[in-house]
């Protein structure tokens, strides 16, 4: 590859930070960008990888990784305009594949599953977006223009124009290329929805034991207090305190 290609793809590169980045506000800036400082030492190192080198590019990897916080194996294959957003905790695999135009924010990892050896990390098409703290796992591709929900957990391929999210990941949504219209694969877990639905049975729970209550009050009150409370007026009024006619208790008849 000749200087004026690497010139290109680092003008990318930055290009790249430009378009996705409303806080990089000017070229000075995006020059300070942890991200770009990555990907430009793994260029380095993967073209030293490239033509065997030993030990060299694992110590610029090792560099890139004490200076930015970012992980990149020399052996990955990156594509141009590539964009690491904020970047700390990127983790990318040896056997990874990224294509153009790829967006990966803070905490992603590329990972792989097992100790086999060949490829076993994931491969990223053009114009795939990974969320904050996603994992993507194994020899998998994620199909182009596909977007990564925050911290999902992605161990199946990923069809193109669609979004996954969850743990583990789900498609819920597919887009049409050429139109932009989307079309809802299968409702998002709603958990405020799922507690309010469980208050709304419990409070309906315990207004039908209050009424069972309330019935069995009311039937005691029947039982045992309503022919008290029946008695004519006349007889309260002939009663006294004690609950006995004044003149028979004085004749000694409540004795």
């Amino acid at each position: 590859m000749s200087l004026r290609s690497h010139f290109q793809i680092l003008r990318d590169d930055v290009l790249a930070i430009l378009r996705n980045d409303p806080a990089a506000r000017n070229l000075a800036e995006v020059l300070l960008y942890p991200g770009l400082h990555a990907i430009t030492l793994h260029r380095v190192a993967h073209a030293l990888w490239t033509h065997q080198i030993p030990f060299v590019p694992r110590l610029i990897s090792q560099i890139g990784r004490f200076v930015t916080g970012i992980e990149i194996h020399p052996g990955a294959q990156i594509g141009r305009g590539f964009f690491i957003d904020h970047g700390m905790g990127v983790v990318i695999g040896e056997t990874s594949i990224v294509g153009d135009w790829v967006t990966l924010n803070q905490g992603v990892t590329l990972g792989g599953t097992g100790k086999q050896r060949g490829k076993r990390h994931p491969t990223l098409e053009d114009h795939v977006v990974v969320g904050v703290s996603a994992v993507v796992l194994g020899a998998i591709t994620i199909g182009e223009g596909a977007k990564i929900g925050g911290g999902a957990v992605v161990v199946k391929d990923v069809p193109p124009h669609s979004t996954a999210v969850g743990v583990p990941a789900r498609v819920v949504v597919t887009r049409d290329p050429r139109t932009g219209a989307t079309r809802r694969v299968e409702d998002l877990p709603d958990p405020e929805g799922q507690m309010l639905r469980g208050l709304r049975a419990k409070v309906l729970e315990l207004e039908e034991r209050l009424t069972e209550v309330e019935l069995a009050t009311d039937h005691h009150h029947m039982e045992h207090h309503l022919a008290f409370d029946a008695l004519p007026d006349k007889l309260w009024a002939s009663l006294g305190e004690n609950g006995m006619k004044d003149d028979e208790f004085m004749l000694g008849a409540g004795i």
